[in-house]
């Protein structure tokens, strides 16, 4: 059964940081591309970064340059590096497969911005 448990969330004001985690368990995670998506209220769940098993890494426009997505398969855990955070990042921030999203989803995360 896979299972997916984000934490690293929080209260942080503009032009803060915040580091999240993704623990994965259940499956083979080094063969999996996996990426860090959001769901703002009222808005649709949208990828913003997404790393290959090899490392490749990609980000949304709204993130690129403020945002560092990696992973440490020996951990089963992928992360993400937000810094200089604003507030339109806040969101409940979830891991997945990259594009499939083909496990379960976890409880995700709240990032909160003030400004």
């Amino acid at each position: 059964q896979v299972q997916l448990v984000e934490s690293g969330g929080g209260l942080v004001q503009a032009g803060g940081y915040l580091r999240l985690s993704c623990t994965a368990s259940g499956i083979i995670f080094r063969l999996n591309a996996m990426g860090w998506y959001r769901q703002a209220p009222g808005k649709q769940r949208e990828l913003v970064a997404g790393i290959t098993p090899s490392g490749t890494t990609n980000y949304a426009d709204s993130v690129r340059g403020r945002f560092t997505i990696s992973r440490d398969n020996a951990k089963n855990t992928v992360y993400l590096q937000m810094n200089s955070l604003k507030p339109e990042d806040t969101a409940v921030y979830y891991c997945n497969a990259l594009l499939s999203t083909r496990f379960s989803w976890g409880q995700g995360t709240q990032v909160t911005v003030s400004s």
